[in-house]
């Protein structure tokens, strides 16, 4: 059975749509048996999400979808120059669960900057116990895929890859249905080619996500309101 791993509930402020109790019952519905959370930023509805999954007896995967201060915690450029990229964190353990609490505190009381921040240093002290996914479309990684550089984006999982360890680094591949949006799907392909590429190259194996804010398909106008 596919586990999501990258999902957002209404505590990804303005952004994710689904409650957490609607979240855990309706993957619940579809035959999932473990789901992870992953808010922007924040662990807002941990202690809520573990609660309800063990209710429904879904396993809980707490983590975080990290915002990334390209520059260090303490830069706090024009926002457009300064732009944070996204990264997915996930506990395996409580040593990591403790780890993201951490980092979520860094992130709200240092690199606060018009969003949570946290920087690769945060990461490197921080980092027992958890398990990173490349990220999104917005991630680091993918943004260089996109801008054309592939050497660079090459290096830059081989740094991940070198700090975690390779059983705890993945390179994340989405695959969103797109409608009537045919420049975002040759974008959409184009950083899965590269991701796949590199995840071969440097025998990083790969992670299916979706990248979920809302539940079903209807909801999406919601969800963009």
């Amino acid at each position: 059975m596919f586990t999501h791993l990258h999902v957002h509930s209404h505590y990804s402020l303005l952004d994710g749509l689904p409650k957490i109790g609607d979240l855990v019952r309706t993957a619940k519905e579809k035959g999932c048996t473990a789901l992870a959370l992953t808010d922007h930023g924040a662990m807002y509805g941990a202690i809520e999400f573990y609660k309800k999954c063990k209710s429904e007896g879904v396993k809980p995967i707490i983590g975080m979808e990290a915002y990334l201060a390209p520059r260090g915690l303490e830069s706090k450029k024009e926002r457009l120059e300064d732009k944070p990229s996204h990264l997915t964190l996930l506990a395996k353990n409580f040593t990591g669960y403790k780890n993201l609490m951490q980092l979520t505190t860094v992130a709200h009381l240092r690199g606060f900057y018009y969003k949570p921040r946290i920087d690769l240093e945060a990461l490197k002290q921080h980092k027992e116990g958890l398990i990173v996914l490349s990220g999104c479309i917005s991630s680091e990684l993918s943004r260089a895929i996109l801008a054309g550089r592939l050497p660079a984006a090459k290096e830059l999982a081989k740094q991940y890859q070198e700090i975690f360890g390779p059983e705890n680094y993945y390179i994340e591949i989405q695959r969103q249905r797109i409608t009537g949006d045919e420049e975002f799907r040759k974008k959409r392909d184009a950083m899965n080619a590269g991701l796949a590429q590199i995840a071969d190259e440097l025998k990083i194996p790969i992670v299916a996500t979706a990248d979920c804010h809302y539940l079903n398909s209807d909801d999406v106008e919601a969800q963009d309101i």
